[in-house]
């Protein structure tokens, strides 16, 4: 059984900068209460079996948006879990909890995807058709100050860089390419994923999402991972940022729910 992941748990800071209202950017909308970030990754997700939002800031508007909007077919796939250290630790501990309800509903295959990401259909039909594990990329630069960025060394391990701080990045070893993370994944091996998130908890339960999936495929050969091009992508920060995902809307192909 496919499940799909989606963190939703931030304050969404930079998103709220300008409004004196507080809103939580996954189900901010302006005319059309089905223009959310949330609504148009769920219907993107259509096919797989089960779906976990993990929420936290502002988590009763977050589970009243979608016993609302999302019908009742659709809604039975949809599971939401509470990250009650949504304030104290990073987006490690979302992709956490978000694992752990996975495993127990069954699943045999997970994709990740971060909330805040607009993407085209096509490329998220890709990610979820595919019989490998998953790394996905964009065509943009690798700027340090904005970019999740990895690269594949010398051994053919493909390991991530990024800074918290949005400053300089330092790779201290050759490589032989390096990308712009297009931040969805698929994981294949449930048990490598199983342990991969219990030494996150042990080890480093503060660290970003990066620190379950960088525990994850430091176990997996590069013959099986796939590297799949996100052909439309962006990380919606600001409401400027909405604005250019409603545009793209308007022309996605998207199999409606």
């Amino acid at each position: 059984m496919t499940t799909a992941i989606i963190t939703v748990a931030g304050i969404s800071s930079r998103f709220n900068k300008d409004f004196e209202s507080q809103y939580l950017k996954a189900i901010y909308y302006e005319e059309n209460i089905f223009e959310t970030l949330l609504f148009k990754l769920l219907e993107k997700f259509w096919a797989v079996k089960k779906i976990i939002v993990v929420g936290g800031y502002k988590y009763s508007e977050l589970e009243n948006y979608i016993v609302k909007n999302i019908c009742s077919e659709f809604r039975k796939k949809i599971v939401t879990v509470y990250n009650e250290f949504f304030q104290k630790y990073s987006s490690g501990y979302s992709l956490y909890l978000g694992l752990n309800r996975a495993f127990y509903e069954g699943a045999t295959s997970i994709i990740f995807a971060e909330g805040d990401l607009d993407v085209d259909s096509l490329s998220i039909k890709k990610v979820i058709n595919s019989k490998k594990n998953v790394i996905t990329y964009t065509h943009f630069p690798v700027y340090s100050d904005k970019s999740v960025a990895f690269y594949q060394n010398a051994d053919d391990k493909f390991q991530y860089i990024f800074s918290r701080e949005h400053r300089l990045l330092n790779i201290v070893e050759p490589f032989k390419c390096i990308f712009n993370s297009g931040q969805i994944w698929k994981f294949i091996d449930v048990d490598k994923l199983k342990l991969a998130n219990k030494k996150f908890y042990e080890e480093a339960r503060d660290d970003t999402n990066l620190g379950i999936i960088q525990r994850y495929f430091d176990t997996i050969p590069v013959t099986e991972i796939e590297l799949v091009h996100i052909v439309h992508w962006l990380n919606c920060n600001t409401r400027a940022d909405y604005k250019l995902a409603k545009d793209f809307w308007r022309t996605d192909n998207i199999e409606t729910v």
